[in-house]
Formats: C-alpha cells, structure tokens, sequence
C-alpha cells in the first residue's frame, strides 16, 4: 500500500528526515511513536505531498509518489486528517462533509455521505449543527468523517488525541479501528504511545528522524526501551497498558 525507502526530507535546508524507511499494507493500522521533534509530522507531510524528499523513494499502490500534488494524492485515495483538524468553522457538520467529497461525483458522495453517517451516528444527529460549537471529540469525528468522504484507501491521522481525555481518546481510536474493519489502512501519528500501541497492528518507533524499533503493536509495548523510554514504565513493570472496556464503536457518544 505504502512503502517509504531511504526517504530524507527537512525544511529551508534543516534536515529532519534521515533515510526514514517504513511501510503500510493493506488494512492495517500502523502506529508511528516516537517523542515530539522525532519527525513524525514531518514523515505525513512528505508523504502528502506537502513536503519534497530529497532523498529516497515513496510508492503509494505500486506507483512512485515523489514530488506529486496533494490533490493528485486525495484523489488516488491517500488522505490525511492533520493535527489541527483543519474544519470550516462556520459551516455545518454536514456542509464540511459534503467539503470532504469534492473530488468525488455526487451520486457516490451521497452513497458514502450515508455510510459516514452510520459509521458516526452523532455526526447523523447533528449534521444542521456548525463546526466550531462541536467539542473536541465530536470535531475529531467530525475530521475523520470528512477525511472519509474521499473514499480514501490509506487515511494518515496526525495526533488524533489531541486535546482530549483520555476517555474521549479511546472513543476516537475507537473510531479507527472501525475504519480499519471496513479494509482502509490507517497510518497513525500519535505522541500517546500507549494507546497507539494498543490498537496497531504494526507499529514504528522514530527518534531523531529515522525509525529504531519496528514490530507488532504488542511486541513493542513489551519491548523494555520503549516502556522506559515512551511508556512511563520501570523495567519490571507489567508489560503493556489495559485497555478500558469500549462501549462499542459507538461514536455516537462522544460528548466531550
């Protein structure tokens, strides 16, 4: 699906990226962790388009994507839901979904407007609702539905825990899984490594631009560096972070 090799990549002449190689298959959520300044942003960035690498290959579905306009990209199924959210504000929940489908015809938009809907049923009771007045959680929900009105086949998520509880995160993580069942792979920036691991299949751990560890979600969580190092654990603590009882997918419940 995706796959990064030798990728170097920086601003104004600052290298931040240094041969950073990893790769997403086919419906998997991938966890990328790593402390803030690893270059985990910069990593989405490059791979949108935002940024150029200088350095390195990446492939999206077989096809080399260097140098290649964020446009192209969305409309080939590689959509990023950023840190920020970037919403309009003043627009309804169901205009910035509508927003999401512009590089889609409408008959399919309404089709998939529809399935947004039952995936996120408190986007459904609120649609007439404006952006800006949603909490935090709801306008994370409302990002990834958005982000999924373009039929995206890899969505990239940029620190979705953002300013949220941790009951409100779980919610949200929740949410990607759910869109991990319906076969979209999930490239995942999150600085809580501890529920990003939870929920990864694979997972990458980043320091100083480049990855250091890779492996599956609980091998990581077990791994001693990284409890030490991102989990807040000691040494001989038990391995791994319970995670709470869901109450299901039910995004619909997200209140704060």
């Amino acid at each position: 699906m995706l796959k990064l090799e030798g990728v170097c990549a920086g601003y104004g002449g600052l290298s931040i990226l240094h041969e950073l190689s990893l790769e997403v298959g086919e419906g998997e959520i991938v966890a990328l962790v790593g402390a803030n300044g690893a270059g985990k942003t910069t990593t989405l960035r490059t791979v949108c388009g935002v940024l150029k690498p200088t350095e390195g290959t990446i492939e999206f579905r077989g096809e080399r994507i260097n140098g290649s306009r964020t446009s192209a990209l969305v409309a080939a199924g590689l959509v990023q839901v950023p840190e920020d959210r970037s919403l309009f504000g003043p627009l309804t929940v169901a205009e910035n979904l509508t927003m999401g489908a512009w590089t889609r015809p409408g008959h399919t938009a309404r089709k998939v407007l529809d399935e947004v809907y039952t995936l996120f049923p408190m986007l459904a009771e609120r649609r007439k609702q404006i952006a800006e007045t949603l909490s935090g959680g709801q306008q994370q929900m409302l990002a990834i539905g958005r982000a999924l009105m373009a039929q995206p086949r890899l969505l990239m998520l940029d620190e979705p825990s953002t300013g949220l509880s941790p009951k409100l995160t779980w919610a949200v993580l929740d949410a990607v899984r759910a869109v991990r069942d319906q076969g979209i792979a999930v490239l995942l920036v999150e600085q809580n490594a501890a529920q990003a691991l939870a929920i990864a299949d694979r997972a990458y751990v980043m320091e100083n631009g480049t990855t250091v560890l890779e492996g599956t979600g609980p091998e990581l969580a077990g791994d001693e560096r990284v409890k030490r190092a991102y989990l807040g654990l000691a040494p001989d603590a038990e391995s791994g972070t319970p995670e709470p009882e869901s109450e299901g997918r039910g995004t619909g419940e997200v209140s704060g």
